[in-house]
């Protein structure tokens, strides 16, 4: 077998393997203690590691109205907009207020519902499931720890690299702490210690982040912070142009496309 058949095929059967993930992650999500948390839009809700450490989950904030470091993030947005585990849908809800074509997409029922009551659209689909659009969409969110999904970022990027127009936009929220770059196997909890099903997870400080998107074939555009968090604009493979130029240093500390 050739080199380039070998990484093809070792691709597929990683990107088979992170659906199976996703899907049985899908569960968790509409377990009850994360719909209960939506219905009354506010924690306690935690991801819960199996050596008991707890990573708290911004329900109030997510259940809100777009802050401005999410209005930072809208601003940078490309053409038509998929965002991916878009949980109440406050994004989504966001950019039809600003006129601008937006998908929501979730494996929690409870989500998607909360989208749609906020106006927005949302479809009950892993971002691994068929899609509209595929190989169209201008830019991809991947915001609120996101990028973790499926315990797989570089499966993640590999998927939205064939969801969006060649050179298309991903934007990354990143962990606030350079040095994170976790794998592990977490279940959704609340208060009571209620534990969904487990499932695999992955956190990435900003450092891993490039190197796990440098080999999905990625180029960092820019790299900011603000209001405590951390974001990076992915430009996707195929990029021409304009799109295609490197990012630079710029005063404050942000990084952007030169």
């Amino acid at each position: 077998m050739s080199g380039a058949r070998a990484a093809t095929n070792a691709r597929v059967g990683r990107q088979r393997t992170t659906e199976r993930i996703v899907a049985s992650a899908g569960h968790a999500w509409s377990a009850d203690p994360y719909a209960d948390a939506l219905h009354t839009g506010r924690g306690p809700l935690f991801l819960r590691r199996a050596d008991g450490w707890l990573l708290p989950l911004d329900v109030e904030r997510w259940c809100a109205e777009a802050d401005a470091a999410d209005l930072e993030v809208l601003r940078r947005c490309e053409g038509t907009v998929l965002d991916v585990g878009c949980g109440p849908g406050r994004l989504v809800a966001a950019l039809g207020a600003q006129g601008r074509r937006a998908l929501g997409i979730d494996v929690s029922e409870a989500a998607v519902e909360h989208t749609v009551r906020r106006g927005g659209q949302a479809l009950l689909r892993s971002v691994f499931d068929p899609l509209p659009g595929t190989g169209g969409w201008g830019t991809a969110l991947l915001l609120d720890g996101n990028i973790g999904i499926g315990g797989d970022p570089g499966a993640l990027l590999e998927r939205l690299a064939r969801l969006l127009a060649p050179g298309g936009l991903t934007i990354v929220e990143t962990v606030p702490y350079p040095d994170v770059d976790e794998r592990a196997l977490v279940h959704v909890t609340d208060a009571h210690g209620t534990p969904g099903a487990p499932f695999p997870w992955a956190r990435l400080g900003t450092p891993a982040l490039l190197r796990c998107a440098r080999g999905a074939g990625w180029r960092a555009q820019e790299q900011w912070s603000t209001g405590g968090r951390s974001f990076v604009a992915l430009r996707g493979p195929g990029a021409t142009g304009a799109r295609a130029r490197p990012g630079r240093t710029t005063a404050g500390g942000a990084h952007r496309a030169g």
